[in-house]
């Protein structure tokens, strides 16, 4: 069959998975943007919000590397299933709580569920695309981070002033079963694909180098033992923690500094999460061309991760901000940056592992993300709640954006010591 006649199957499989990501962080965002409603309603403090979001982390935690194995195990299309399930239905029960304990136990499910996102994400990617197009799908998919931030920014004030808070939980949990539907329709491996032609198949495999040939399961426990591992706990662990202070905290932040009215459309939440879909395609794309042109793999993912770190730096200077739009900008920036660095580092979990084994990878690195969002949020909460009661809110806040600046070089420097010489994983 002629190149000609290659069907590009592949970029549907990216766009479900796609979907699939946005309606996750659409799930996820929502106690962010409903908290100023809530801790008025239930009477919580900052401290009392971030046990909240350390119940979600600690579950995303467990699940991550529970996920990871279980994918591993049963293959992308019933993995992918099961996960969307159980996060879809604990989303739902957000709905009948009424305390403090109660939404962090229905954040115990959410985290658990949505914890298999990304292992599922990276397999489906590691088995549908070759080397070279890795890095451009990882950025598509990954946009459906900013994309579902965003329709909860659309979303979440209309379904407020239309019904109440339970019905947001209620309403955004019931799409995910939707996107079951089509996952189970459509989707399959290459090598089960009828709708695939054969040159797409062949065009898959010839740039898959040796994964394509492997078979024996690798256990997720020996995985510790690799250099390899290390980079994405380093790359995930130092670095996930502050996208979800992003995430949880800009709306809190936004309504504290600017007044701004969370039961209205935000524009200002839109353009900063419509950054992060620049960021995460863009980053995907300049390593992908990178490689295109002649770099090695690792050395084209390295200059783009040292790049995205230097950039990082301008989020300090978000204490200089005197007005709610160069705030805008620099948040912008940031979660732009945020996002290309993610990207990049998905990717690695595809470049340096086997298929077999890049679920089992990528949910070690995400574990390792959550186990820095539990421990940060106890710092955010505790300093934002010292200096609100010193009535200088925006210090706290300030301190956060400078630590936040300065760990994409730290993670850099540490991912750069790990690959002076190393190969991807062969079994």
């Amino acid at each position: 069959m002629s190149a000609s006649r290659m069907t590009n199957y592949r970029w549907f499989v990216v766009f479900l998975v796609f979907i699939a990501t946005t309606i996750n962080y659409l799930d996820r965002q929502i106690i962010g943007l409903l908290k100023p409603i809530l801790e008025k309603e239930f009477s919580w403090s900052e401290t009392d919000f971030a046990r909240i979001v350390m119940a979600f982390t600690a579950a995303y935690a467990v699940g991550l590397l529970l996920s990871g194995w279980f994918i591993d195990k049963v293959g992308s299309k019933v993995g992918y299933a099961v996960m969307i399930i159980i996060w879809s239905a604990a989303g739902m029960l957000h709905a009948l709580a009424r305390s403090a304990v109660g939404f962090g136990l229905a954040r115990i499910g959410l985290g658990i569920g949505e914890a298999g996102n990304y292992p599922a994400g990276m397999k489906t990617v590691a088995e549908w695309f070759p080397k070279k197009e890795r890095g451009l799908a990882t950025g598509l998919f990954n946009a459906g981070t900013s994309i579902g931030v965003v329709v909860a920014v659309l979303l979440v004030p209309y379904i407020l002033r239309t019904y109440g808070w339970p019905d947001v939980f209620w309403i955004t949990g019931a799409l995910g079963f939707v996107w079951l539907v089509a996952w189970w329709i459509f989707y399959d491996v290459p090598a089960r694909q009828q709708r695939l032609s054969s040159a797409e198949r062949d065009y898959i495999l010839a740039g898959q180098e040796m994964q394509g040939k492997q078979t024996v399961s690798v256990s997720w426990t020996s995985l510790f033992a690799y250099r390899q591992t290390w980079v994405l706990i380093v790359g995930k662990g130092l670095i996930d923690p502050i996208y979800w202070f992003f995430l949880f905290w800009l709306p809190s932040y936004f309504s504290a500094m600017f007044a701004l009215d969370l039961k209205k459309p935000s524009w200002e939440l839109m353009v900063i999460y419509l950054a992060t879909t620049l960021g995460s395609i863009g980053g995907g794309y300049l390593s992908s061309q990178l490689i295109r042109r002649g770099w090695s793999t690792l050395k084209a993912r390295k200059t783009v991760l040292l790049a995205f770190a230097v950039i990082e730096l301008s989020v300090i200077s978000l204490q200089l901000a005197t007005n709610v739009w160069m705030a805008v900008g620099l948040l912008s920036l940031a979660v732009a940056v945020h996002q290309a660095w993610a990207t990049n580092v998905f990717t690695l979990g595809s470049d340096l592992f086997p298929k077999q084994a890049v679920s089992s990878a990528v949910g070690i690195g995400g574990m390792a993300g959550a186990v820095g969002g539990i421990l940060f949020p106890i710092l955010v909460g505790s300093l934002l709640d010292r200096y609100r009661a010193e009535g200088n809110l925006s210090g706290g806040y300030n301190v956060l954006f400078t630590i936040c600046g300065f760990t994409y070089l730290i993670a850099w420097g540490i991912i750069h010591l790990l690959t002076r010489s190393i190969r991807p994983i062969t079994v």
